[in-house]
């Protein structure tokens, strides 16, 4: 893809900017639609929260009978498997819709087009139930990614919690589930990325949401470390690479005394590859045009949309 993708930008971190971001983009779901989250780890600080969710799916005619769609983890934990899951998800307050954990009954394998260091992927068996996919992302820091956007939602988040989650982390013959890391785990984050894609396209739309951006993912719950990192707003795209891409350019756009911990974690941890192994992949543009919704949907520089951004309070 060589045209500039759109991004569509609000500062209105809330249920309604939520909304209004979403409306910008979801006319290419149709049919059983799944709505990708991070739900969270228990108690977990900074999630998405799940009133802005429940909002959004009953306000949106065409979101009424959508399904939050997850997989179990690969890691031991509170949602290993899929009791101990579910009752992670009463515990975050996502018990006003349907919540379908994907691998609860088997795994089903799709094709990475193109792929370099993986040919197929290992999804939970209950993704082939859906017609069209909603990634709707908390962007923050990863410990072993760099960075968490839309990519890494869907490239681990889909993928199964035995089989498929293993193949991205675990270095065939490994004792260390974690052997695979810096740019070949971008890689093959971004690989399992394109088989989600490829199946869903062009039924597949993008939101994150840039708001409590921990270093830390939100697998580590009450664990993750503390934010320093400014509230941005919320991005929608119809374009993966392009809504991760503007992301980061926000956060590289902020002053230093504002990015400095997120900045240091993605580069420590190779993150910016996950952005050049999208475009070799074919997974949408680098090239954006940033639209503000906030101001009659105008065009907007990076170091425009975080001008006025103030230091991290705690909700």
């Amino acid at each position: 893809m060589s045209e500039r993708s759109i991004v569509y930008f609000t500062r209105d971190l809330s249920a309604e900017g939520l909304r209004r971001a979403y409306e910008k983009i979801g006319g290419v779901l149709t049919g059983k639609i799944g709505v990708k989250l991070h739900t969270g780890e228990p108690h977990g600080p900074n999630i998405i929260p799940a009133a802005w969710v429940k909002h959004l799916l009953q306000s949106e005619p065409v979101l009424k009978d959508a399904v939050i769609v997850e997989t179990n983890t690969y890691y031991e934990g509170d949602r290993y498997t899929t009791e101990q899951h579910r009752n992670t998800l009463r515990v975050n307050g996502w018990d006003f819709c349907p919540v379908d954990i994907m691998d609860a009954d088997g795994t089903v394998t799709l094709p990475i087009e193109g792929g370099k260091l993986m040919k197929e992927m290992s999804h939970g068996s209950h993704m082939l139930d859906y017609d069209s996919l909603l990634v709707l992302t908390h962007f923050k820091g990863h410990v072993m990614g760099g960075f968490g956007g839309s990519n890494k939602n869907i490239g681990i988040g889909c993928a199964d919690g035995r089989i498929g989650k293993k193949w991205i982390h675990t270095r065939s013959g490994s004792d260390d589930m974690w052997s695979i890391a810096e740019e070949e785990l971008m890689e093959r984050i971004s690989e399992s990325s394109k088989a989600t894609v490829s199946y869903f396209a062009p039924h597949i739309a993008y939101v994150n949401v840039m708001r409590n951006m921990s270093v830390s993912c939100d697998c580590e719950g009450v664990a993750a470390q503390p934010v320093v990192t400014p509230n941005v707003g919320i991005l929608a795209s119809l374009d993966l690479l392009a809504v991760d891409q503007a992301c980061v350019d926000l956060v590289y756009a902020m002053k230093p005394e504002q990015n400095h911990a997120l900045v240091e974690r993605i580069e420590t941890r190779h993150g910016l590859r996950q952005l050049s192994a999208m475009k070799e992949l074919g997974l949408g543009s680098d090239q954006y045009t940033l639209i503000d919704l906030d101001n009659g949907e105008c065009e907007l520089s990076p170091q425009d949309a975080v001008r006025d951004v103030v230091p991290f309070q705690a909700e």
